[in-house]
């Protein structure tokens, strides 16, 4: 998976430094679309724009930051696209609308976000509640929830990122409403970094989008509350709806997408630019 997210992002940078070299050509003088956000979806986005791309020659650049950072870039009118993956907060929805700026949500995919830990880790599964309960520092030892005898060292995301915003509440929060997370956890900057964290160490335990899983991680199975189900983030069961940790990931414009545009909105929502949300484990609205 790794491999193949290394070489899109190369493919997308090629594609747009052609264009910007390419003086004469039709994408030479045509404005870049500008797509920025949540670091989630900019693999994903980076797919859309090289296949868009190479479809109708019309330049796109992506850049990530976390939804945070794109939320804040369409506020300023600074981006053309907006990513996320939490919805935009009503707070931020009037200061757009100061700014003259009417955001438009398009859901273009859902994720799941896997709670991963270090294969060589005993544990295999988890409720809701215990998920909460270590995120916030109740649990603090893997023994307590079905793993060997080992402190857990916690990941998650920066401040910025709307995956740290989304698990925040609707895990932790989802179990005590004015919880936060321990003052223990790691922020770290991306999906990959936590991955690659957990990957090297037998203790540590993050979540990241379902596209950055891969078998130098393992996913836990996880049960909306005791007694039910356990259930492994799948692109079926996301689908489905029977992983409780799921999300729809968005992108906003400033009202209703025209032009160049919405041609790109209405490619990412094809049958091409889903198959691609599917070729890239996240899940197809469609």
């Amino acid at each position: 998976m790794q491999t193949k997210l290394f070489a899109i992002g190369l493919l997308a940078l090629g594609a747009l430094g052609l264009m910007l070299a390419g003086g004469g050509s039709a994408s030479a003088v045509t404005k870049p679309i500008q797509v920025k956000g949540s670091d989630t979806m900019v693999n994903l986005c980076q797919a859309w724009a090289e296949a868009f791309m190479a479809k109708t020659k019309i330049p796109v650049s992506v850049t990530g930051g976390g939804s945070g950072t794109g939320i804040a870039a369409l506020i300023n009118g600074k981006t053309d696209i907006c990513t996320a993956s939490r919805p935009m907060k009503a707070e931020e929805i009037r200061a757009a609308r100061q700014n003259g700026i009417t955001p438009k949500e398009t859901i273009v995919a859902w994720d799941g976000i896997s709670v991963v830990i270090n294969p060589n880790n005993k544990a295999s599964k988890l409720t809701m509640e215990q998920l909460a309960k270590i995120y916030i520092g109740e649990i603090t030892n893997w023994k307590e929830v079905g793993g060997a005898d080992g402190k857990i060292l916690l990941l998650g995301r920066e401040v910025n990122s709307g995956t740290h915003v989304f698990f925040k509440e609707h895990v932790i929060q989802g179990y005590k409403k004015t919880a936060d997370y321990a003052k223990s956890m790691l922020m770290l900057p991306s999906n990959q970094a936590i991955h690659d964290e957990v990957a090297k160490n037998v203790n540590a335990v993050g979540y990241i989008g379902l596209g950055y899983v891969t078998p130098k991680v393992a996913a836990l199975a996880v049960a909306a509350e005791a007694g039910k189900p356990y259930v492994l983030p799948s692109v079926k069961s996301v689908k489905d709806k029977t992983y409780p940790v799921a999300r729809p990931l968005y992108w906003y414009t400033h009202g209703a997408p025209k032009g160049n545009l919405k041609k790109l909105v209405d490619f990412a929502l094809s049958a091409a630019g889903q198959k691609i949300v599917a070729e890239l484990d996240f899940v197809p609205v469609k």
